[in-house]
């Protein structure tokens, strides 16, 4: 159990609750469970869906047998007790064909957070969905991280944290790990940051 673990409260409902809940959502509202806890996914804006088209055409130019699936829902964290939409997942072309809304990570090779302008963002995005990447054993998570105009790599997910973290500003060249291996010259990125 890792120190992040070891003092989670309990969870507000169950995994099946939490799936029914999610199930009887409005189509506009997005809803994840993490860290035991309900929580409504902001709707992107303008920038933030430029940004996940950007890093799409990208991957598909470099790793053309590969799709970054946008919105998949996957089930993380130890044990897959939580439930998340990366807004992106990087994946083998028709990976998630027949998986159902809640997907098993197992062979999923890469997710993306965009971060969102909401008061959540520091905790959501930089730390509680990074760690539930990494429990799930998911190789690579890229944070575009638009306040800070960075990128942080995270690989090597050992005992559910990732054991290597890189980050880069916009402008610069960013290597993601195997077994992506993709390179993203990233200037472009500065005319999304706001």
């Amino acid at each position: 159990m890792t120190p992040r673990t070891a003092d989670r409260p309990q969870p507000q409902m169950s995994i099946e609750e939490f799936e029914e809940l999610a199930r009887r959502a409005p189509e506009m509202v997005r809803l994840e469970f993490i860290n035991g806890k309900v929580q409504v996914k902001a709707v992107p804006d303008g920038n933030h869906g430029q940004i996940v088209m950007w890093l799409l055409k990208r991957c598909m130019q470099q790793r053309p047998e590969w799709s970054l699936f946008p919105e998949q829902g996957l089930a993380v964290e130890s044990y897959r007790k939580g439930r998340a939409r990366p807004d992106g997942v990087l994946a083998p072309e028709e990976y998630f064909v027949g998986a159902g809304e809640w997907s098993d990570p197992k062979g999923v090779l890469m997710t993306v957070q965009v971060t969102s302008k909401d008061a959540d963002t520091t905790r959501r995005d930089r730390v509680e969905k990074p760690d539930g990447y990494a429990a799930a054993g998911i190789p690579v998570h890229l944070l575009v991280d638009r306040d800070a105009c960075c990128l942080t790599v995270h690989a090597e997910p050992e005992g559910g944290v990732y054991r290597a973290v890189t980050t880069r500003p916009f402008g610069a060249v960013v290597e993601l790990p195997d077994p992506v291996g993709i390179t993203l010259e990233t200037e472009k990125l500065k005319d999304y940051a706001e």
